[in-house]
């Protein structure tokens, strides 16, 4: 059975909407048999699992008495916080007593707790994060890194294709992703010195269906699948559309499209590139995106797609 770990104290809306993503996923997959690990306040949780009526049956509690803010200094404060349920939520993981881990708090935390509790996969020259973006023809995209890596070289960004290809193919189910390097002109040879280094180590990437530089007006089109940057542009970007959704539900009439910026859709932001599931959520999340964000764990366990990154990095 599959045990998915939760930080229920992580959000602007914890414990509540976390406890509530909970039910909302358990009602909707009640086949699946999956089992749930809250960590956080026990009675908090207990009381709101009476409140809400949540089943408890695939539910265990581990206690913890500490938060780690939203604002507070990641590394400072899984140190000093270690009774946190960040800190308790990845020495579950790290120890094999959960498949996955997901929290919607300190992204910082998230992050550090990953690359410091975890092992990377051999080879990994460095992790990343990536995004779901929605595309005109009803697709989905992705795009990385968004935040994780803010300077890089080439050889990691030619990681990162090969990492975004593996994971759309087996989790977002493209059957040969597109790959595109996101660039400033289309021709080979534009760009500053990152692109035009990143460029011929893709051409070459056996491993990936490389389509050349995209621009930023591709981004929502179907001419690459995988669109591939540093994390500087990819945050950029990544925040450009989330305002577009926020900027829909002021502005513009109902658009199916539109709405499917919305993030809670998607769930949370993987971490590809260590040893184990990790899915960090937005600070605003709420049950929609809790349930989506098991339902990310989910599909990465079932389909066994971090030892797919792994032969794809290491091919025998």
């Amino acid at each position: 059975m599959m045990n998915v770990g939760i930080d229920t104290m992580g959000g602007d809306f914890a414990p509540q909407e976390a406890l509530r993503g909970v039910k909302k996923y358990l009602e909707e997959d009640k086949s699946n048999g999956i089992k749930i690990t809250l960590f956080g306040d026990a009675e908090a949780i207990k009381e709101i699992i009476v409140a809400e009526n949540i089943p408890t049956g695939s539910i265990e509690i581990v206690a913890t008495t500490q938060v780690i803010g939203m604002h507070e200094h990641p590394t400072k404060a899984l140190k000093e916080k270690t009774d946190s349920s960040i800190a308790a939520g990845f020495q579950y993981l790290a120890k094999g007593k959960t498949d996955a881990f997901i929290s919607a708090g300190n992204t910082g935390a998230m992050l550090v707790g990953a690359l410091f509790n975890l092992k990377t996969i051999e080879g990994i020259l460095r992790p990343v994060i990536s995004s779901i973006i929605p595309k005109q023809n009803g697709g989905t995209g992705l795009i990385l890194d968004v935040g994780l890596n803010a300077d890089c070289k080439p050889e990691q960004l030619n990681q990162f294709a090969t990492l975004g290809a593996v994971y759309a193919r087996h989790v977002l189910e493209i059957e040969n992703p597109k790959v595109g390097l996101i660039n400033v002109g289309e021709e080979e040879g534009k760009g500053n010195i990152l692109t035009q280094g990143t460029y011929p180590l893709l051409k070459e990437n056996q491993q990936i269906n490389f389509i050349g530089n995209i621009e930023g007006r591709d981004t929502f089109n179907d001419k690459a699948d995988v669109m591939v940057c540093d994390g500087f542009t990819g945050n950029i970007i990544l925040k450009l559309a989330e305002s577009i959704y926020d900027i829909s539900k002021k502005e513009a009439p109902e658009s199916g499209y539109l709405n499917r910026f919305n993030f809670e859709i998607y769930g949370g932001t993987p971490v590809l590139g260590v040893a184990h599931p990790v899915i960090v959520g937005h600070g605003i999340s709420k049950a929609t995106a809790f349930s989506n964000m098991i339902r990310v764990a989910e599909k990465m366990l079932k389909t066994d797609v971090l030892h797919k990154l792994k032969d794809a990095i290491q091919p025998r």
